[in-house]
């Protein structure tokens, strides 16, 4: 067995397949290395309400990071740290979205997710809420450079994106990979002793700086560059293939 004593995995995109499900194959794996005294742990830009089925389904009582980095919990239920996302930064995304129509936009709060057609109550304000995230959503590739390039310029917030047709925004600093230094401080390890799996621009940090960063075979393409290895895709157990060929070795 190899030194990795953290396995911080992706959701969309890595662990679960095209249908949104675990595969026997990958929950297999997941449990071969909880039982070899590994600590599995979701690494994920959804929101807790979204991920903790699949914790649930996989009897996971490891930590677990949502929302990019945002929030880190302890295990699920018992939260571990938050960091929020300034009002004032959410007013100002939120009237960008306005200024490009046809562009489908989201947020989160501690209180759920707010969206294009349900915005926050025009009887509350943004200072009303909790925010985590914000994001954005369209396939017009010159409309997603002019908000990114606009939001760049800001120099105020961590700009990601989940998939090539979004972009999305936490707070300065926050990245999946703040969020794995944090475990691993909780945990009494290090970050060589990390592996990071995803494939999107949002696992990018963390595969940069963990022992070993891997890339699924269907993540974009800066995602493989920035990797240690490259994998199998998310729809041929590519986790089951990491944990089998590199945490679990001889």
């Amino acid at each position: 067995m190899g030194n990795y004593k953290l396995v911080a995995l992706d959701m969309d995109g890595t662990l679960l397949n095209e249908q949104s499900e675990i595969s026997k194959e990958n929950a297999e794996w997941i449990q071969r290395a909880l039982d070899a005294g590994i600590t599995v742990s979701f690494s994920t830009g959804r929101g807790f309400r979204g991920a903790l089925p699949f914790a649930e389904q996989l009897k996971l009582e490891t930590p677990m990071i949502t929302v990019n980095g945002s929030e880190i919990w302890q295990k699920p239920h018992v939260l571990h740290k938050r960091t929020l996302l300034s009002p004032v930064y959410i007013k100002q995304l939120h009237e960008l979205a306005l200024r490009h129509e046809g562009t489908w936009f989201w947020a989160y709060s501690t209180n759920g997710i707010y969206n294009l057609e349900k915005w926050i109550d025009p009887s509350t304000t943004y200072e009303d809420h909790h925010w985590l995230k914000f994001g954005y959503y369209t396939e017009d590739d010159v409309v997603r450079g002019r908000i990114l390039q606009e939001v760049t310029e800001w120099d105020a917030l961590e700009i990601t994106n989940s998939s090539p047709q979004n972009l999305e925004l936490n707070a300065k600093g926050i990245t999946k990979a703040s969020a794995i230094r944090e475990l691993c401080s909780m945990l009494g390890i290090e970050m060589s002793q990390v592996v990071a799996a995803g494939d999107s621009l949002n696992d990018i940090a963390a595969i940069r700086e963990a022992g070993l960063g891997v890339a699924m075979g269907n993540a974009q393409q800066a995602v493989k560059d920035a990797a240690d290895v490259v994998t199998l895709t998310n729809n041929e157990n590519g986790v089951a293939e990491i944990i089998k060929q590199y945490v679990l070795k001889g």
